[in-house]
């Protein structure tokens, strides 16, 4: 094997990005939005927060997904985080804005200003709220890539948006060009699969998938996909960064163990305790949590109606942060 890359790895493709480039690979870490106390976006830390993921070896960024709390955030944040994510990597990597809305005109207009202030692909899911046909979710897909220059990337988010995608339709907007990847948290590892092989055998070269199940990265790279978008990259980038370059080389037992050392920190997100949150609330809470523990953002706090996380539930965030040898 070829030793990994240091940077994202693009092959040219009918869905290819500006410049002639075309599929993205590697670590995307789905990047946190820290905030004031007064709820405002928190630019300096998120700066810095940039800085920690790309000085890890981060290939590209995802903006304003599930992990950067988008469904909490007014549209004049949302413009903020991706100005200031965009301006500060200064094309060091690839930036994708999430343009995540429940119905396509919402969208397009989230997908315009991603593209006008300088990312380099969008991110949408399916409609939502609205009771929506599969023909309505690929008619939607197709006019939120038809009224960008961008590349468009499908998420692909059942628990949250209510409706999987259909693997044939992916298999088909790849082959027209439409789509340039997908990003698959679906937890469906058959469904996973099957697409992986049909996209192989259709020959869909620049077509790039992405999983978000960051607990079985490893098993998804072995599948062969193309990258990963671990939530838990926001505290442990650099982890990451070695499980997919183990992957790359075929070093499996340097990957299983280092994806099993994750899985373990991974365990911060149960720091909240069940009977007075969610599991969002947990979750987000603690991995900001963990980065305001690191020393890389000012205050760990999450947009309402989360709940916060208390001194005990902030110790269990710093115990297993001390186990991983983080801190």
């Amino acid at each position: 094997m070829t030793p990994a890359p240091t940077g994202p790895v693009m092959s040219s493709g009918p869905a290819a990005a500006p410049g002639g480039s075309g599929r993205l690979t590697g670590v995307v870490p789905p990047v946190c939005t820290p905030l004031t106390p007064g709820l405002q976006v928190d630019v300096p830390s998120l700066e810095r927060l940039v800085d920690h993921l790309v000085g890890a070896g981060a290939d590209a960024l995802f903006v304003l997904g599930s992990t950067s709390e988008v469904a909490f955030l007014p549209d004049a944040h949302r413009r903020t985080v991706l100005e200031t994510v965009v301006k500060h990597v200064a094309g060091e990597v690839p930036v994708l804005g999430g343009a995540i809305d429940m119905t396509t005109l919402r969208v397009i207009e989230h997908a315009r200003v991603a593209a006008d202030v300088g990312c380099d692909g969008v991110v949408a899911t399916a409609p939502f709220y609205t009771r929506t046909h599969p023909v309505e979710i690929e008619g939607h897909l197709r006019q939120v890539a038809a009224a960008v220059p961008v590349p468009v990337y499908a998420y692909d988010l059942p628990v949250s948006v209510h409706s999987k995608l259909d693997g044939d339709m992916l298999l088909r907007l790849a082959g027209e060009g439409v789509l340039a990847g997908v990003k698959d948290s679906s937890g469906d590892d058959g469904g996973l699969r099957t697409l992986m092989i049909a996209l192989r055998d259709a020959g869909a070269a620049a077509f790039s998938v992405l999983t978000g199940s960051e607990l079985t990265v490893d098993a998804a790279f072995a599948m062969g996909v193309h990258g990963v978008v671990p939530g838990l990259g926001n505290v442990d980038p650099a982890g990451y960064v070695r499980l997919y370059r183990h992957c790359l080389a075929g070093r499996w037992e340097e990957a299983r163990a280092e994806q099993e050392r994750l899985l373990r920190l991974f365990d911060i997100v149960n720091a909240g305790a069940a009977g007075r949150m969610g599991r969002g609330s947990s979750a987000l809470g603690s991995f900001k949590t963990a980065l305001h523990l690191l020393g890389v953002i000012d205050c760990p706090v999450t947009a309402p109606p989360q709940i916060q996380l208390d001194a005990a539930e902030t110790g269990r965030v710093r115990a297993l942060l001390t186990a991983a040898g983080l801190l």
